[in-house]
């Protein structure tokens, strides 16, 4: 069970097993859902920095156990890493642009 849950970790819910471009897909699904969670449903940035400071540390263990099962050394489906390296720079680009969300009644 807990393998599974690591394959699901470290390949973003199989995104990292695409076949074309896995790394560039990856950073899409994660530009896309934290807009959502800065925009769409408005989370704090403590919030949303735990979540990501908790995914950031999981990862070292998640990529350590599957890479000691996996024969290779470098896998390709692994792209967990480059959640993180999307998410540092939109994190920061939020807080330091954060504005008043308001809205407009139809």
């Amino acid at each position: 069970m807990i393998k599974n849950i690591n394959y699901l970790f470290v390949t973003p819910f199989g995104i990292g097993t695409l076949r074309y471009a896995p790394g560039t897909f990856a950073s899409l699904v994660t530009t896309v859902f934290l807009y959502s969670l800065f925009h769409i449903m408005n989370l704090q940035n403590l919030t949303i920095l735990i979540f990501l400071l908790l995914i950031f540390f999981y990862s070292f263990h998640a990529v350590n156990d599957y890479i000691r099962d996996n024969k290779k050394k470098d896998p390709q489906e692994v792209v967990v890493d480059e959640v993180i390296g999307q998410s540092i720079p939109i994190y920061l680009y939020e807080i330091a642009h954060q504005t008043e969300k308001s809205f407009q009644e139809v």
